[in-house]
């Protein structure tokens, strides 16, 4: 099985934190779902597996498209690709565009599940993060999307934000409980280089909250979606029962996919794929029948660094044997030697001599445990 990804990169204005490439809506017209599924067209034997399992469009705000030009790309997919029963369809989505209406237009050409960008339910944090949206306009949109019909909700939350407090960031965690969502996706703010809110920092107008605070928020967050219910499946990523989501766990299970659009990453076992982040750029080589993209070959010490990587993100872990299995003597001796001051702290453990895992407790340090696991 495989994945598509669709990168929508138009947005109302850029958020304050974010550092994913995005150009103005205005930049948005007719030309966009035939690029993509040109795109499509172009590298479609780029996958070893045409039989698509997930499909999700990510941004930039995918919600700034008319069902229309979705229909015309998730039509695009079924005449180039094969399309399982019952796919997971999945679509990014701002507050300020949910409407009943607009959610009615995208489960009817075959969304069903929806990932909302809330960030926050607290008006002053969402000010300071450049949200568009209010907090009774998130609550709002969460009623309008389940009377659409759509009944497979995933929002985003985060923490970390100055000037919360371990309060604040309860009660945001508890409205999306009262909201009764399916998933949520809670990351801790972060400052990617030169996005306006690392200038503030750099400026000393902002300052981080200190570690404390942080380990004290995500402790809170295990606990409040430990209580209702929710597993914590992905240092970020928190589900009910049988609303794990498909697309991304593909990424961390080592299944390829096709991402197309500006800035878009592909991935098929052996290579990975990275089209420009320039829209221009972008639909000029794609009209012309040339895809643009850099790439980079898999060898086996990448391979082997990434599976630790992304497998350790999550409770399935990292199986012993297969890594046995799989790859050279030097590799398992490696990690064989490094496990066992970490299984000492607590930081790793062994099911059954076989799945290495990092708690979920510990996944908040879980970088520093991971570079402690690499080989170079």
């Amino acid at each position: 099985m495989s994945g598509i990804y669709i990168h929508v990169p138009f947005c109302h204005r850029k958020c304050a934190y974010c550092d994913f490439y995005s150009v103005g809506k205005n930049s948005l017209n007719d030309d966009f779902p035939k690029l993509i599924v040109q795109e499509m067209e172009q590298r479609r034997n780029f996958l070893p597996d045409k039989n698509i399992e997930t499909i999700y469009f990510g941004g930039g705000t995918p919600s700034l498209l008319p069902a229309s030009y979705v229909e015309q790309i998730l039509n695009g997919i079924g005449a180039n690709f094969s399309v399982v029963p019952n796919p997971e369809v999945t679509l990014e989505a701002n507050p300020d565009d949910i409407t009943e209406e607009r959610m009615q237009g995208y489960k009817k050409i075959g969304i069903n599940r929806i990932s909302v960008g809330i960030q926050s339910f607290i008006d002053s944090e969402l000010e300071f993060l450049g949200r568009r949206h209010n907090a009774q306009r998130a609550i709002d949109c969460i009623t309008n999307i389940k009377t659409a019909g759509i009944n497979n909700i995933s929002i985003d939350l985060i923490y970390g934000i100055p000037h919360s407090t371990t309060e604040s960031w309860m009660y945001s965690l508890n409205q999306a409980m009262t909201l009764d969502v399916q998933h949520l996706s809670c990351y801790h703010l972060t400052y990617e280089e030169s996005t306006p809110l690392t200038r503030k920092l750099q400026k000393g107008t902002i300052r981080m909250i200190d570690e404390e605070l942080s380990v004290q928020q995500f402790e809170t967050l295990r606990k409040i979606t430990g209580d209702q219910g929710f597993e914590h499946y992905e240092i970020s990523n928190f589900a009910r029962k049988g609303y794990i989501s498909r697309h991304n766990s593909a990424y961390w299970l080592n299944t390829p996919y096709l991402g197309v659009g500006p800035s878009a990453h592909s991935y098929n076992i052996s290579s990975r794929q990275w089209n420009p982040r320039s829209i221009g750029d972008w639909s000029t080589a794609i009209g012309n029948g040339q895809p643009l993209f850099e790439s980079e070959t898999i060898d086996e010490t990448t391979r082997f660094n990434e599976l630790l990587i992304t497998r350790l993100r999550t409770i399935w872990g990292v199986n012993l044997q297969t890594v046995a299995n799989e790859f050279k003597e030097v590799y398992t001796e490696h990690l064989q030697r490094l496990i066992a001051e970490q299984i000492r702290q607590g930081n790793l453990t062994v099911e059954s001599n076989t799945i290495l895992r990092i708690p979920p407790e510990r996944y908040i340090i879980s970088d520093a445990i991971l570079a402690n696991l690499m080989y170079d």
